[in-house]
């Protein structure tokens, strides 16, 4: 089995360096960053199964490292801080943290906080995690999309538009088709379609000057993998 890799985002040194000796001891593997937007870098740059955030940091703050997060993963996030407010629990929970723990806390309680949230998070499958098709990757686990080998932010209807494309490639896909998948319904502005696909080719055809999803014209869209 597979350790579990936790990266923690905390300006306090001797904080994170206690929380890191702490979880090696439990056999976590460990990364470290006392950075708001290094730490976020070291994310979106690494593979990881649990982030511990620190809200009050450098660079950039908690809450808006993990609205980044929640746009290209579903990873589970534990937010560490020395507010207590309800309002900041509720902020933090609504963009998208799966747990709350204020400072100072006994690490008892955060590792059982830890097994409760890897507990209720999707179990990693070792089979078909990752889909490709041409120089892209997209990681069902994370939900990170990777163009030649650099990290593309997608939202989360975004992702499911080119995951559903990328499931049936060489296959035509009505607007229909796309609209009833992402957005589960049979009957609606299917135009919405046309929408999220101009958003997609902005961020990865027209960034790395290549052609990934196809028209079919009166048809839909479709992705392959072989060059025209």
């Amino acid at each position: 089995m597979s350790k579990t890799k936790v990266l923690i985002i905390e300006d306090e040194i001797k904080m994170a360096r206690f929380i890191e000796l702490e979880l090696k001891y439990e056999d976590y593997i460990v990364t470290v960053s006392n950075d708001g937007r290094e730490g976020l870098d070291t994310f979106l740059n690494g593979e990881f199964d649990m982030v511990l955030l620190d809200l009050m940091l450098p660079g950039l703050n908690g809450f808006e490292i993990c609205r980044r997060i929640r746009k290209v993963s579903n990873v589970p996030v534990i937010m560490l801080t020395a507010k207590d407010e309800v309002m900041d629990k509720v902020a933090g929970l609504d963009i998208g943290a799966n747990d709350y723990i204020t400072k100072p806390f006994a690490i008892e309680e955060l590792l059982a906080r830890m097994r409760a949230v890897l507990r209720r998070s999707p179990s990693k499958n070792q089979n078909g995690t990752i889909i490709k098709f041409k120089d892209v990757e997209m990681d069902l686990e994370s939900r990170i999309v990777r163009v030649k080998g650099n990290v593309v932010e997608l939202t989360k209807k975004e992702f499911e538009v080119l995951l559903y494309l990328a499931q049936n490639k060489n296959t035509v896909l009505s607007r229909e088709q796309i609209f009833n998948k992402v957005w589960g319904q049979e009957v609606g502005e299917t135009n919405i379609v046309d929408v999220y696909i101009r958003y997609i080719r902005t961020k990865i055809d027209e960034r790395f000057s290549e052609r990934y999803i196809y028209t079919a014209r009166g048809e839909g869209y479709f992705i392959k993998d072989e060059e025209e």
